[in-house]
């Protein structure tokens, strides 16, 4: 009885050190994808700050239409987006 409760010991440590080790294992991967996914917002913030920006400075200069300057927002957003993307991926 007593050689059982030490074999049933024995197994739970292992089991318990190996739940462990798989658990630091994967630590690493997962700060990475956390420090990708805030690069990737920080790009698209930056691009709409871009673009809001933009579009004031559009409207004030009164070079282009108000849909002019709506479409140049547009695309420097999706700019932000896609270099989102290429971090993240």
């Amino acid at each position: 009885m007593v050689e059982l409760k030490n074999g049933l010991w024995g197994q739970t440590s292992r089991v318990l050190v190996m739940a462990g080790l798989l658990a630091l294992s994967g630590a690493a991967p997962a700060t990475e994808q956390s420090q990708q996914r805030q690069q990737g917002r920080n790009a698209n913030q930056a691009a709409k700050q871009e673009a809001r920006s933009g579009k004031v400075d559009c409207r004030a200069e009164n070079q282009k239409s108000n849909a002019e300057c709506r479409q140049d927002k547009r695309d420097t957003k999706q700019d932000g987006r896609q270099e989102k993307r290429d971090t993240k991926y």
